[in-house]
């Protein structure tokens, strides 16, 4: 039973931090992509 809790500590916790960051980060790129899309097109319309 201990090993199987030392298994969880070491596998568990890694695995659910890198759900929650790359959870934050596709947020993060969603907004940084719709960013890019406006300033594309405010400099679009600028050259015209």
């Amino acid at each position: 039973m201990e090993e199987m809790f030392k298994e969880i500590a070491n596998f568990g916790f890694p695995i659910v931090l890198s759900v929650y960051l790359l959870v934050r980060v596709e947020g993060k790129l969603e907004r940084l992509t719709e960013s890019i899309n406006e300033l594309s097109k405010a400099i679009a319309s600028m050259g015209k």
